[in-house]
């Protein structure tokens, strides 16, 4: 027995940012959309319980219970009441590690939904959201990889307004901007301005008028400190924002990861192609962004 699941890219195409509650928990407004490019996970029957990380970053994915797929197993089984079943579980990461793509969140989504089929177990969607909630604030939003705005903690979800297929390119540096770090300046740098979500417009029909809505009503706050930290991230930013197929270009949660919308396909094929040659040290990826795929 072998299931497979694909574990997609999250992108904040907005993330509003309030100042820390009386637990240091900072509330948030963010509407996340999915990517065609993610990472694999894999569930194969075993001797006994495994996980082995492959793929081009998976060096760097740790083995244990700092892994979020090893932690989703653990706590599903525990959900279900029994121990970890005899699976071995694979992850082929195709993501860069701390990305701001919810790469973690999305893989033990993946591994909980293989989980879930593969133990035929008598678990409600809404229960098995709880468990992905229980995760991380992406946890519950990452679980189905389909359009949500998140509020809150990131735990309470509402659908996404309709929009329309959007053609991007991910661009990483491939340096690290861990999320503490960028929260920690933020806290610093700004007075917050509160998490209050947009207004939410329906029937943006085309990528220019989606852009037009996200350049006048919408932010990422976290932008600002992680490029303050991390100056490469400005770079890609600035490159991005320079090149004629761009309509919009702004950092994916905490960083590293940036992304440019484009008018349509051909537009962001030949700008994926072109940043390839100009910065082959950059991790590139033309996608689409909805969800789900």
């Amino acid at each position: 027995m072998r299931l497979d699941a694909f574990a997609p890219a999250k992108v904040n195409l907005f993330l509003h940012v309030g100042g820390p509650d009386h637990e240091g928990y900072h509330p948030i407004s963010s509407l996340m959309v999915f990517a065609d490019v993610g990472d694999r996970v894999s569930v194969q029957a075993s001797d006994a319980p495994s996980f082995e990380a492959t793929g081009r970053f998976g060096d760097g994915v740790p083995v244990d219970d700092g892994n979020l797929v090893v932690r989703a197993a653990k706590a599903l089984c525990a959900r279900l009441g029994g121990p970890v079943p005899p699976f071995r579980l694979i992850l082929d990461k195709a993501l860069p590690i701390a990305a701001g793509l919810g790469g973690g969140s999305s893989d033990a989504g993946a591994v909980l939904r293989l989980l879930r089929e593969a133990l035929g177990a008598n678990l409600s969607d809404d229960e098995l959201e709880a468990v992905a909630g229980g995760l991380g604030a992406d946890g519950a939003a990452c679980l189905w990889g389909a359009p949500v705005l998140a509020e809150g903690r990131g735990e309470r979800l509402s659908p996404a307004p309709a929009l329309p297929e959007l053609h991007a390119v991910l661009v990483n540096p491939l340096v690290p901007s861990p999320t503490g770090a960028v929260y920690r300046a933020y806290d610093a740098a700004v007075a917050p301005e509160g998490e209050a979500p947009p207004p939410m417009v329906e029937g943006l029909e085309s990528a220019e008028e989606v852009c037009a809505w996200l350049a006048t009503f919408t932010r990422n706050d976290l932008q600002a400190p992680a490029v303050a930290l991390e100056p490469r991230i400005g770079e890609v930013i600035d490159l991005l924002a320079s090149e004629p197929e761009v309509l919009l270009a702004r950092m994916s949660g905490s960083g590293a990861t940036c992304f440019a919308l484009c008018a349509g396909d051909i537009e962001a094929e030949g700008l994926a192609e072109r940043l390839e040659r100009m910065r082959p040290d950059w991790w590139v990826r033309r996608c689409r962004l909805g969800g789900p795929f």
